[in-house]
């Protein structure tokens, strides 16, 4: 590393660290008052406030992170200009892409890891924030569902259930229609109750109805073990991809598309997924290109300047996710749009500007 790289990331480190530490407090003490009346109304302890702090850190790291990036890469080279160390450097013929090489490598590292980060330890804790904060606020949610209707084997088996009990594992009220390939009526199953064994359902009660020499006719369903449709397909409406990690989201996703239900929703968030996980680098290019443009009041215009840009990256980004799930867009497009965008103005920037 030459020692330009070394200045750079020594003048930069202590900043992030410190716009880290006050965003994240930051992020912390808006979630506290915005709750800490409902939480002193049900009698919450400290020490349960204090836990829910403890798991919602993750979420704050992940979302304090890129704009902590863009305002310590924003304050560095708007010191440096300043303290016309920027026009010693470019004298020497350096680029500013040159000189920013060091913060786009590590963008990029900071992305790999902020998807780890995010996979395998901010979904696990905000999984238990959200469940100890509804534990402390009564507001915990039953996972049974009434009137559900489910698509299994491309749209071969409809499944008909008045009420699933997530308790008992049990379906309550079982119609099931099963089509030929072709869309036309193969038979129909009617049961009082289906029960899980674990690894397929159990009719009580069954009646199969079948079409013989062109009259419907019926007899006692026997037993076969060939519905196999797991319980969780009834009750998905309390699942969230954002809750699951990749690979998981990934087969909920499958699971989706195989019971015929819409997927654009939960694509979007699957591809979102990945695509926020890159705003390290879209941030760092984006304040390398604004950062040394500051001359006086670095420091006010270069927060200023990493809010501004915070909120217009935020805000095309839930403009994008809201017209993917409504069908205008892909969700892959959704979800990258932004960070394409924003990475690509970065880059007309860097290149462009006047060294």
């Amino acid at each position: 590393m030459r020692t330009i790289d070394r200045y750079i990331l020594k003048q930069f480190a202590p900043l992030f660290l410190i716009g880290l530490t006050l965003f994240v407090l930051l992020l912390q003490l808006i979630d506290l008052f915005a709750n800490l009346w409902r939480y002193l109304a049900y009698d919450a302890s400290v020490l349960d406030i204090a836990r829910v702090a403890f798991y919602y850190l993750p979420k704050c790291v992940s979302y304090s992170l890129p704009i902590s990036l863009l305002f310590a890469a924003a304050y560095t080279f708007g010191d440096l200009y300043a303290r016309n160390e920027l026009i010693i450097i470019f004298a020497t013929g350096m680029p500013l892409k040159r000189l920013g090489l060091s913060l786009f490598v590590l963008g990029a590292a900071l992305s790999v890891a902020s998807f780890q980060f995010e996979d395998r330890v901010v979904v696990r804790a905000q999984k238990a924030k959200k469940e100890i904060s509804k534990a402390l606020l009564k507001q915990q949610r039953s996972s049974n569902e009434a009137d559900v209707v489910v698509k299994s084997d491309a749209g071969r088996l409809v499944y008909s259930v008045d009420y699933y009990n997530d308790t008992d594992k049990t379906l309550n009220g079982l119609s099931i229609v099963e089509r030929t390939e072709l869309g036309g009526f193969e038979r129909y199953i009617q049961a009082r109750k289906a029960r899980w064994t674990g690894d397929s359902w159990t009719l009580e009660n069954a009646v199969e109805y079948r079409y013989s020499d062109g009259k419907l006719v019926n007899a006692p369903y026997a037993q076969t073990g060939e519905f196999t449709e797991r319980p969780e397909t009834f009750r998905r409406n309390s699942l969230e991809v954002e809750d699951l990690p990749a690979r998981d989201a990934a087969g909920f996703i499958g699971d989706l598309r195989a019971a015929g239900l819409p997927t654009a929703g939960a694509l979007a968030d699957y591809y979102r997924r990945f695509a926020f996980s890159a705003t390290p680098l879209v941030v760092l290019v984006l304040s390398v290109a604004v950062g040394g443009r500051f001359r006086k009041n670095v420091l006010l215009m270069s927060l200023l300047a990493s809010l501004v840009a915070s909120v217009i990256y935020y805000v095309f980004q839930m403009l994008s996710m809201m017209s993917a799930k409504l069908g205008y867009i892909s969700p892959a497009a959704g979800a990258w749009a932004p960070a394409a965008v924003f990475i690509l103005c970065g880059a007309v920037l860097v290149t462009t500007a006047r060294t």
